[in-house]
């Protein structure tokens, strides 16, 4: 991921979105996805930024450009997250977490949730 995530337009954000949950698709799939009406030309241009950015890939199927993500949606949250503690909490990830929880981002069923998944990884699950 050459860009980071923070330096994402809303439009490129919603696209990449669109990827992640489909698997992969085409910018004529995502266009008929989108909450607005926009031209496929515009769609495969935020694409190509996408791609240029390292969030992105593409191949050709049947002269068809088909979009899969490049960067798992795990992997740019850590980093959108990672960014965020070092402009605001001197790189301190602790500090993002409990300020969530005390403004109410985060509640105790959301803490629990969070534990449990912990629990399973550090058991080897997922």
């Amino acid at each position: 991921m050459k860009q980071p995530p923070a330096d994402l337009g809303d439009l490129e954000r919603e696209v990449l979105g669109l990827v992640w949950q489909r698997g992969e698709a085409t910018a004529d799939q995502i266009r008929q996805t989108l909450k607005r009406p926009l031209k496929e030309s515009t769609v495969r241009t935020v694409l190509s930024r996408l791609e240029q950015k390292g969030f992105v890939a593409h191949e050709v199927a049947q002269r068809t450009f088909v979009y899969r993500a490049a960067t798992a949606r795990a992997a740019v949250t850590s980093r959108a997250v990672q960014r965020i503690a070092d402009w605001f909490c001197n790189g301190s990830v602790d500090e993002v977490l409990l300020g969530m929880v005390e403004s109410k981002v985060i509640d105790q069923r959301d803490l629990q949730r969070l534990l449990a998944k912990l629990e399973k990884l550090k058991a080897g699950g997922k």
